[in-house]
């Protein structure tokens, strides 16, 4: 007979994982199904990684995870157990914007801004990869994100921007502030 769970933790036993997010080392104790995103935005209060879809499709979750974009709303927080995570909070070096979000304000690559912080990430590792892009390699690099306010088109201006800017070259320049486990 089917009876309905009321107490889905019962039974799990919680991991410990250490982590860097944005070069600050944490230390949690999380239960196994707990999602890398509900682990940024509500363990650690960092919202600039967003919640859209929670299937991967549309990329507002995207965060580099060892450098490679990954999509936090599908992912285990205890996956990324010993990993370094840069959310776009860990992009600019204090007041000073990343090459890449200057250029999306500059280009007016964002409309509402939900999907930027996807958009952002998935470009920084884009260009760390293919530092001067064809179109076919922008478009490939942000096939994972969804924008559903503008045409694309200042989303590509941007990433050209960013290209032309040097960008990539920043890419592996993120602050990494040293210091105890949190």
């Amino acid at each position: 007979m089917w009876r309905p769970v009321t107490n889905m933790s019962a039974g799990f036993d919680r991991v410990p994982i250490e982590f860097r997010v944005n070069g600050k080392l944490y230390e949690r104790t999380v239960e196994p199904r707990m999602l890398l995103v509900e682990l940024i935005r509500e363990e650690l209060d960092l919202c600039g990684t967003h919640i859209g879809c929670d299937t991967t499709y549309c990329g507002a979750c995207t965060v580099l995870l060892n450098g490679g974009a990954v999509k936090s709303c599908t992912m285990f927080a205890f996956q990324a157990h010993e990993g370094e995570i840069t959310t776009v909070e860990g992009l600019a070096n204090g007041e000073e914007l990343h090459p890449v979000q200057k250029a999306f304000a500059e280009n007016h690559g964002l409309q509402c801004g939900y999907c930027t912080p996807g958009f952002l990430m998935s470009t920084v590792q884009l260009l760390a990869h293919h530092p001067h892009p064809t179109d076919k390699q922008i478009r490939k690099g942000i096939a994972g994100n969804t924008c559903r306010c503008t045409g694309y088109q200042n989303i590509l201006k941007a990433i050209r921007a960013a290209a032309d800017a040097g960008a990539d070259s920043s890419a592996e320049k993120v602050p990494v502030p040293q210091g105890e486990a949190e």
